[in-house]
């Protein structure tokens, strides 16, 4: 039973004796949690990004989110900040507190210690060690509990994290830049710059808060990537830039027959994970610092599935995808993708370029539905946000 749907419990009671009902006060000083907590959006890899806030008289007194695997969560650093004062106030916390010893102790039981006198938390962490447990922790010692206070902001800041818990499957963004024709490269390949500066800076973006960036052996040997984050192009504060320096996405390459040779730029740039169907080259690909993924094989390919699933059991939340149409419309055709990002620029790039997808549909009733979730402009092109209105469905944790 989830704290969420459990009223019996002593000290979890809401306004009304609903655990779930809070005043216009609890949305503003939730809403500052999230803020705090964006500003892990390029580090807190594999962790969720949290923020909490400590209130006490209607004046916070103490602000925390966590930054990196390892170091002290939100909690922590908001009751530091509150000190003895953090007696009797509420905690405002984007996630659930957690109840188990990790790479640092229990935040349930920091909030206990520090006699907090009530806690809000926007969700539950779907975490199986923690699933409702940190808020019963606190409840059982009387501090009262509230939990579902913008929860939708808060599971959006996490969606990879839930994704990850709950199914065992990342998070995948498909990126994909076009011309208002609809193509991605000329006939040749040629497809550098397709789109502008802002678009560029906005994909860099994408980069940072990704665990991981996959690409195809067409994309590295035609447009010479290395899909690595560059300060210089990511826009951000001087702090954030930093921060998203500091942890690069693993990059990863699907090269089933090993067609890209080590010398490129893309296997100069760091380590790098080659997805292949054979154990050909294991040994070359360590000597020069990378690592090489056997997977099985689908229809001649690397199953993309499979690939999914050992990326999640390495603790990576969120894959951004940038590759061609053949991979990209793989991805899209097994309903492996949560989100496309589309740059759309505007230039035609005529009847014999290439297509956005690889993906032959004969009818109409083939056609994928896609819901916009955004449509914003970047410089002179423009960036659509689309999921998928319906997809195969990923299987759940036994």
């Amino acid at each position: 039973m989830s704290i969420a749907d459990s009223s019996d419990h002593a000290g979890i009671a809401g306004n009304g004796g609903n655990p779930n009902a809070s005043d216009p006060a609890d949305h503003l000083y939730m809403t500052r949690a999230l803020e705090l907590a964006r500003q892990g959006l390029y580090s807190t890899h594999p962790n969720p990004r949290v923020g909490c806030v400590i209130v006490k008289d209607g004046q916070i007194i103490g602000e925390g989110w966590h930054v990196r695997a390892g170091e002290p969560h939100a909690e922590v650093h908001a009751l530091r900040q509150a000190g003895e004062r953090a007696q009797g106030a509420t905690a405002y916390v984007t996630l659930e507190p957690c109840s188990h010893f990790g790479r640092t102790p229990p935040c349930a039981d920091a909030l206990v210690n520090a006699r907090v006198g009530r806690v809000v938390a926007a969700m539950q962490d779907p975490n199986p060690q923690v699933a409702g447990r940190g808020l019963s922790r606190l409840a059982e010692v009387g501090i009262q509990v509230a939990c579902g206070v913008l929860e939708n902001e808060a599971r959006a800041l996490n969606q990879g994290f839930i994704k990850r818990m709950v199914t065992g499957l990342p998070f995948v963004r498909v990126k994909l830049a076009m011309s208002l024709d609809g193509r991605t490269a000329m006939a040749s390949g040629e497809s550098q710059w397709i789109t502008g500066p802002a678009a560029r800076t906005q994909v860099q973006r994408l980069r940072a808060q990704s665990s991981v960036v996959l690409t195809g052996a067409d994309t590295v040997l035609m447009d010479k990537a290395r899909l690595t984050v560059r300060a210089d192009e990511l826009g951000e504060s001087a702090e954030q830039a930093s921060l998203a320096m500091g942890r690069q996405p693993q990059r990863v390459l699907v090269d089933s027959q090993h067609r890209v040779p080590l010398d490129v730029a893309f296997f100069q740039a760091g380590p790098a994970w080659v997805a292949s169907l054979s154990t050909e080259r294991a040994t070359q690909y360590q000597t020069q610092g990378h690592e090489l993924l056997a997977l099985p094989e689908d229809n001649g390919h690397i199953a993309l599935q499979p690939l999914l699933q050992l990326l999640a059991d390495r603790g990576m939340n969120e894959v951004l995808v940038e590759a061609g149409p053949r991979l990209a419309g793989a991805f899209a055709r097994q309903g492996l993708v949560d989100e496309f990002h589309i740059f759309m620029a505007p230039k035609l790039l005529g009847s014999m370029a290439r297509p956005l997808l690889d993906w032959p549909l004969s009818t109409m009733s083939e056609a994928p539905e896609l819901e916009i979730i955004e449509f914003t402009s970047v410089g002179r092109d423009w960036h659509i946000v689309a999921k998928p209105v319906s997809g195969v469905p990923a299987p759940l944790i036994s």
